[in-house]
């Protein structure tokens, strides 16, 4: 029995990665948030930079796509290719193992379309809130002074009931 314990907290531990079954690995990296469009915009999409797929994938946030990759890479489905030394610049591309896993998106793409055909990536995605423009604010601005204006009387002292 304390044999069944030491071995499900060194699997829980950070240092036994390697122990694990690979792959419960792979179907743990497949299944996480993010994942599988990522995988899609490198392999299909032809999106292989990081600020491209943060511009392709609206709601992903920098350090989400920073643990993904390293785990993708880590599992040995993309690798890192380097374009530039300095200022360090890299595209990622797809392993032949990562080009194995391309059935499995567009099975799970068809899934997808079939059980779920009004589901985007829109659909789980936070909503990004816009801020208005310099010309916005300052109609609305305008717009308050003039009920403002009109709110008060002209002439008449100020009292609870007209200010």
């Amino acid at each position: 029995m304390s044999g069944l314990l030491t071995s499900r907290n060194e699997k829980s531990s950070g240092g036994a990665r390697s122990k694990q079954c690979p792959v419960g690995q792979d179907l743990a990296a497949l299944g996480k948030k993010w994942t599988f469009h990522i995988l899609r915009s490198i392999s299909t999409e032809h999106v292989d930079r990081f600020n491209q797929l943060l511009r392709a994938l609206p709601g992903l946030t920098p350090r989400v796509l920073i643990m993904r990759l390293n785990e993708l890479e880590s599992c040995r489905l993309i690798r890192a290719v380097t374009i530039q030394e300095r200022p360090r610049m890299v595209r990622w591309v797809m392993t032949e193992k990562g080009n194995d896993t391309v059935p499995i998106l567009e099975g799970y793409a068809a899934y997808v379309a079939k059980w779920h055909p009004n589901a985007s990536l829109k659909n789980h995605l936070a909503k990004r809130v816009s801020l208005p423009t310099i010309s916005e604010l300052l109609a609305r601005k305008a717009q308050s002074n003039d009920q403002m204006t009109r709110r008060l009387v002209v002439g008449a002292p100020r009292t609870p009931s007209n200010a």
